[in-house]
């Protein structure tokens, strides 16, 4: 019998992509949405898997929705994918955020302990929760020195999935995920407005862009290869977690003239600076060590910055109006 597979938060990027992959591995697959019947499910459809995934509304900060769905579909490996995912907004919303993405997976272990089901759990950590490490790597023993309410709320979720893990026992994992970027992340991730608008201005549909601080730097890689290491780390017969990055950084302007460049533009005559579209905090710069995954995983990410640029400004163009 195939493996039956939840996966919350499935209308977003990475649940999009991971659904795809666990089709073609022949799970059964359970998506949810706070509201399946409104919910368009826009990325399924794009990736043309919506007919193949079933639907189900749950909210993770509900408690007896959580428990309601795990007695329904049975799953084998949960993917925790939910909850608000844009840093930026976690500073007007920092209570939504930290309920959506702390509570949530707070309901989620406490239902797996409750029910005693033999299920595998995998949480969606984030880099954010290093903040500033001085120019060191960040490996999985970095302490944690978040700089922003969707870090500190991320940071909460995943001490609650270790605490549970080795207090009852339970086969639960952290994926602490660097920046990873595809065509189905919304226009409000920096790098999709980058894309977007460069496309724009390229087609003289628009002017000039307006940026913060690009001085910032991160690892980016590509989505679509980082929800194979989220499955891989369920295979496993131990649950640990994992830094999952390229590891290798750039910085904020890098993308913008890689960008600019593959359309033949120069980004200087385009992009204008504007002081209000700075954080209260921010990260300056970001680095990894994912050498764990690859030792253990046998995971290394194919794509880095500029093969990500290129490919999303390519599918960008395939999509606009002609």
């Amino acid at each position: 019998m195939s493996k039956t597979a939840l996966i919350l938060g499935v209308s977003g990027q990475d649940g999009a992509y991971l659904a795809r992959l666990l089709l073609e591995k022949g799970y059964h697959v359970v998506g949810s949405s706070r509201d399946a019947q409104m919910s368009s499910f826009a990325n399924l459809t794009k990736l043309g898997i919506k007919d193949q995934v079933q639907t189900e509304s749950v909210s993770s900060i509900d408690f007896r929705s959580v428990l309601q769905v795990l007695k329904q579909a049975k799953p084998d490996e949960i993917y925790n994918l939910a909850g608000q995912s844009s840093v930026g907004l976690s500073f007007s919303q920092p209570m939504e955020t930290y309920e959506s993405i702390s509570v949530g997976t707070l309901n989620l272990l406490e239902a797996i302990r409750m029910l005693e089901v033999p299920v595998k759990f995998y949480n969606a950590g984030s880099s954010e929760c290093f903040g500033n490490t001085d120019g060191e790597r960040a490996n999985e023993d970095t302490p944690f020195r978040p700089r922003s309410p969707y870090a500190v709320a991320k940071a909460a979720a995943f001490w609650q999935v270790a605490n549970y893990r080795e207090a009852y026992d339970i086969f639960a994992c952290s994926g602490l995920l660097f920046n990873h970027e595809s065509p189905l992340r919304p226009e409000r991730f920096v790098t999709q407005k980058i894309v977007r608008e460069a496309c724009q201005i390229k087609a003289g549909k628009q002017e000039k862009m307006n940026l913060g601080n690009i001085s910032v730097k991160r690892d980016w890689g590509w989505a679509p290869e980082y929800v194979e290491a989220m499955w891989l780390m369920l295979q496993q017969d131990m649950a640990e977690d994992y830094i999952i990055a390229t590891g290798h950084t750039y910085s904020l302007e890098d993308i913008v003239e890689t960008v600019f460049a593959s359309l033949d533009l120069n980004w200087k005559e385009y992009v204008e600076l504007n002081p209000d579209l700075l954080r209260p905090t921010d990260i300056k710069i970001s680095l990894a060590d994912p050498s764990k995954a690859e030792r253990d995983l046998g995971w290394k990410a194919k794509y880095t910055m500029k093969e990500v640029a290129s490919m999303m400004v390519d599918e960008c163009l395939r999509s606009m109006p002609k």
